[in-house]
């Protein structure tokens, strides 16, 4: 069973919610390293089982917490204004009362919970930099002329992006889930690479099995699946 097959519910929340954590990441300008920190933040607090707490608030926090991380820092007013107007499209920017003063020590507050429920462990591997290595590997093995009439690259890293909006991160090696990317993104666009004795994502990750390899595909596309459920 995948990780998404269980309580479909709590997985459509959580989806949802990490796709807040994106959009509203945009809108704070947040490049993309943070921005997969403040998911993977958000989802090792549901894993870590932090529950009693309003999941928007721990996006929130996360947010906020990520910028720190990755040295990107954000203001408390900036993240709280733009999750707020996400949240209440209708209603005007957070007027400096005693509301936006209860949220910023809400935030505060979450901030150290949060840190406390993941034991201070904030700092993550991503696939990022396995995912860039791999293309400019790959790229050579392919007819140049059909690697130029796809978009490999743009489609590769769109899938990296949207595959925060699960665990996948938690749950698999960094660089078997770049492979696993740059699987599912070559075969949108019908490429094959070239046949060697040892399959083209053993060259570049010896330890990873055509078996895992197709498990993580199948993840990747269950998160699709979830997203049709929700529009």
């Amino acid at each position: 069973m995948g990780p998404l097959e269980g309580d479909k519910t709590e997985a459509r929340t959580h989806f949802k919610v990490a796709r807040f954590i994106m959009e509203a990441g945009v809108k704070l300008g947040l490049r993309s390293v943070p921005l997969a920190t403040a998911c993977t933040l958000y989802h090792r607090w549901t894993v870590a089982g932090g529950g009693g707490t309003d999941p928007y608030l721990v996006a929130m926090t996360a947010l906020y917490l990520a910028g720190k991380v990755e040295e990107q820092h954000l203001r408390s007013r900036d993240v709280l204004n733009v999750c707020h107007r996400y949240l209440h499209p209708s209603s005007p920017p957070l007027d400096l009362d005693a509301r936006f003063w209860e949220l910023r020590d809400s935030l505060a507050q979450c901030e150290l919970l949060l840190l406390r429920c993941l034991c201070f462990r904030v700092s993550f591997q991503h696939p990022h930099k396995y995912l860039l290595h791999y293309l400019l590997s790959l790229q050579p093995w392919l007819n140049r002329h059909a690697w130029g009439r796809a978009h490999v690259t743009r489609a590769a890293w769109a899938l990296l992006r949207d595959s925060y909006h699960g665990p996948l991160g938690l749950q698999h090696p960094p660089q078997h889930l770049a492979a696993a990317i740059l699987a599912l993104a070559l075969a949108c666009y019908g490429l094959v690479p070239p046949c060697t004795p040892t399959p083209w994502w053993q060259v570049l990750s010896e330890d990873l099995e055509e078996a895992d390899l197709a498990r993580i595909v199948g993840e990747l596309l269950q998160l699709y699946a979830l997203d049709a459920d929700l529009t």
